[in-house]
């Protein structure tokens, strides 16, 4: 019993990253066993527990998170007061906002662009051409999921998985357990493309934009992502309905400059890289000059006479000249997911400050020296099916404990595809369980936790075998 509670508490520790910050001659006190640490504690666990309702409460999350670092840095600055530091609380939390801010105009320019490409139908022609081929209930199984899998690297999981939920919606509207199993096979497919590029998820961002891995480390995770995905996928196919459903007349056409506006995003992406690994300057400068790509496309389009067209019947030459439709760059950035960035706000800010507190110096003696490194990394995988993978990875990156580039790989194997195990556990789960309609639910994801969780330790498996030399 003592070991089950020391380790529940060491795992909610890792919540709570810290670090002794000096201002000069000033050294941070350590307040973990101050009234101003356990209230901060206090104000923590209830705004998560607030997040983790959301379902129930339609309260964005970001709102108890905003909350909470606002009223956690107080009682930081209250108390330095009271020390006669008054400086090191405005110093500490500067950091804070600094590294919120590098990920924020990161994360900005990426939605910006796909909701660029989603106004301009690029998800929509692939979902009207799935819809419309005919396939079978286990064909579409498959190719949703490997979808899933390959989409997510580029565009975030949630969007991945939306597109691909409003797929299996159409063609199985007559069967709800194709629904049910094929939304189980997104949400882990999308986990687990996101895994292996530093784009596919916030938390593969955060460790590439920290520096830790090279743009080139993270494809060593193909493999292993690929087996948490094949492995669960294999097993529930066999529990597919047998059958064709009706194929759906949707033809969607892609409207003017779409394929020009992906090629801009891949070439945003090259010059992110680029800025990154040859001008060793943050990647967010190159997030932010291909931002300005899209701003210039914008002003072309506005110039030459913004116009939707249709193809014709046989896909040759221009068919009816649709109405006009205005590309305005700002309505695309207005349309980012504003509740997730003003989340990320939140969480990095009062998890710094929490950190800020001396919390720290525990959770890692307890995790990265008593536990190990491996099943401390494991473990972060189980608590990112409770908890956000997003507070759990910045609170090992502040920890920032001495491992090798295997290891690092893989806690971002398991915050990535940890996630997997519930349905509450990532933000594909979370939108699928809304777009369902019942269809899809917190319990119908437990039953085939189990055979989740078998993919789960195979992708570790894989990893520590085929990624062995760089362990050392």
């Amino acid at each position: 019993m003592f070991n089950l509670s020391k380790a529940l508490f060491s795992g909610l520790l890792l919540l709570v990253p810290g670090f002794v910050f000096a201002s000069g001659d000033s050294v941070m006190p350590d307040l973990t066993n101050h009234w101003a640490g356990f209230v901060s504690l206090g104000i923590f666990a209830v705004a998560y527990l607030l997040v983790m309702s959301e379902e129930f409460t339609h309260l964005r999350k970001s709102k108890p998170v905003i909350l909470a670092a606002g009223l956690i840095w107080s009682i930081i600055a209250y108390v330095m007061i009271g020390y006669d530091m008054p400086h090191v609380a405005e110093e500490a939390v500067r950091h804070n906002i600094l590294e919120f801010s590098e990920l924020f105009f990161f994360l900005l320019v990426a939605m910006t662009y796909i909701n660029a490409m989603e106004e301009r139908e690029v998800f929509g022609a692939l979902r009207g051409w799935l819809t419309s081929k005919g396939f079978s209930y286990v064909q579409l199984f498959w190719i949703t999921g490997i979808l899933a899998f390959f989409i997510s690297p580029i565009a975030d999981n949630l969007t991945t998985a939306l597109l691909m939920g409003a797929v299996i919606l159409a063609v199985g509207s007559n069967s709800p357990k194709f629904v049910s199993i094929s939304f189980i096979n997104v949400v882990v497919a999308a986990n687990a493309g996101g895994a292996f590029s530093p784009f596919g998820d916030i938390t593969t961002l955060m460790v590439w934009q920290k520096g830790i891995l090279e743009f080139s480390e993270f494809f060593a995770l193909f493999l292993p992502s690929f087996v948490n995905f094949a492995v669960p996928a294999v097993i529930m196919m066999f529990f597919i309905p047998k059958g064709t459903p009706d194929a759906l007349e949707e033809t969607i056409y892609m409207r003017r400059g779409a394929k020009r506006i992906i090629f801009l995003f891949v070439a945003t992406i090259a010059t992110a890289v680029s800025m990154h690994n040859f001008l060793h300057m943050p990647p967010v400068l190159g997030m932010m000059m291909g931002l300005a790509y899209l701003q210039f496309f914008a002003y072309y389009l506005k110039k030459t006479g913004e116009k939707s067209y249709k193809l014709s019947e046989s896909g040759e030459g221009q068919g009816q000249e649709g109405e006009a439709v205005t590309f305005d760059i700002f309505n695309k950035i207005a349309r980012a997911e504003w509740d997730t960035l003003l989340f990320f706000f939140g969480v990095i800010l009062a998890v710094g400050g929490l950190g800020t507190l001396g919390y720290l110096a525990l959770a890692s003696e307890v995790m990265y020296t008593q536990w190990g490194a491996t099943n401390a990394n494991i473990a972060v995988g189980f608590l990112s099916a409770i908890v956000d993978n997003i507070p759990v990875m910045f609170a090992v990156l502040t920890m920032n404990p001495d491992m090798s580039s295997g290891q690092w790989l893989l806690v971002t194997l398991t915050a990535g595809v940890g996630g997997s195990l519930l349905s509450v556990g990532s933000a594909a789960g979370v939108a699928l369980m809304g777009q369902s309609k019942g269809q899809y639910t917190f319990f119908s994801h437990l039953k085939w936790t189990p055979v989740i969780a078998l993919g789960y330790f195979a992708s570790i498996w894989v990893h520590l075998q085929i990624n062995a030399h760089m362990f050392t």
